[in-house]
């Protein structure tokens, strides 16, 4: 099992309950699917470098998690098939990013 990060943007006219039941709607895939969740970050309501769909601002959530290398297909299809994604990048973590992830993790609680 690989390291993976998927950081996803969410339309920003849902609700704040919809933005979590969309980013739990994906956790849950994972999990029934076999993965391990190491981390889940919303990081709220951001302004977007340049419109995606007519919309300057997004939800953005990132899930840290470990899987199959043949989940990953899937996982994406079902965001390209969500209208609330606007877009995702799901990134393999090696050895030193993941070590860095585990350290950002620390600070945060620590913080």
């Amino acid at each position: 099992m690989n390291q993976y990060e998927t950081v996803f943007i969410l339309t920003p006219v849902l609700s704040d309950q919809q933005m979590k039941e969309a980013v739990e709607k994906y956790q849950t895939y994972l999990t029934d699917n076999g993965a391990e969740i190491i981390n889940v970050e919303n990081w709220g309501l951001k302004k977007l470098a340049y419109n995606i769909e007519k919309k300057s601002t997004g939800f953005y959530a990132m899930i840290e998690y470990k899987a199959d290398p043949q989940l990953i297909a899937k996982y994406e299809l079902q965001m390209r098939r969500d209208e609330r994604v606007l877009r995702y990048l799901t990134v393999k973590n090696e050895k030193y990013a993941a070590q860095y992830a585990e350290k950002r993790r620390n600070l945060k609680k620590e913080a």
